[in-house]
């Protein structure tokens, strides 16, 4: 399994990339922005992306998802209760086209021999979810290196916010944490160090 973190528009955005490399069958992960640029690295390296996976429905992880589906036609995930048709939240402002599909929890996504596990992480929004694929944790903007994600905008929730960092915190074992914004970590770090962690550890 290859890992592409390109940062994509004002808010910087980690979009991944995550790449098959036996098939050069590839993922790509919140595609907030910048689309030419997620398409320049597929084509350079010429990747067939067979899926768009959501950890959830902010402006800043969705902008490029209809260019990057248009041009490659792959279909999009996302989780319902972040539809704009659902949340009528103007901070949620992404539809899912005929082609997407609504993920939640313990569905899977299978992109040549990689599979997502969707874990449902609610809290920065509605319907957030985090990505479990082999040693890797796609968080969005649930959990960040020392840090988590916001719950002031329209349909945050600290309470559920908190639940699902305590259910990250308690899968089994450490993994690489891939965050939606800033630095990625390891959970075993995360449980040791951030205080919102440890906060809902303790609940």
């Amino acid at each position: 399994m290859l890992i592409k973190t390109i940062p994509v528009g004002q808010l910087e955005t980690n979009c991944y990339i995550v790449t098959d490399e036996d098939s050069l069958a590839c993922a790509v992960i919140d595609p907030g922005d910048e689309s030419n640029a997620i398409l320049d690295y597929l084509e350079d390296n010429r990747l067939h992306c067979e899926a768009i996976l959501l950890t959830h429905g902010h402006y800043d992880h969705v902008g490029a998802v209809d260019a990057i589906a248009e041009e490659t036609g792959a279909a999009v995930y996302m989780n319902e209760r972040d539809d704009a048709k659902n949340a009528r939240d103007s901070h949620l402002p992404y539809t899912l086209k005929e082609n997407g599909r609504s993920y939640d929890e313990g569905d899977t996504v299978t992109v040549g021999s990689l599979r997502f596990q969707v874990i449902a992480t609610p809290g920065h929004t509605p319907g957030g979810v985090a990505l479990l694929c082999g040693d890797a944790l796609f968080t969005g903007d649930t959990l960040f290196k020392g840090s988590c994600g916001r719950t002031d905008l329209p349909g945050g929730d600290m309470e559920q916010e908190l639940a699902s960092l305590r259910r990250l915190c308690e899968l089994p074992g450490d993994y690489e944490v891939y965050p939606g914004h800033m630095d990625m970590s390891t959970l075993e770090r995360e449980r040791e160090f951030n205080y919102y962690c440890r906060a809902a550890m303790r609940r």
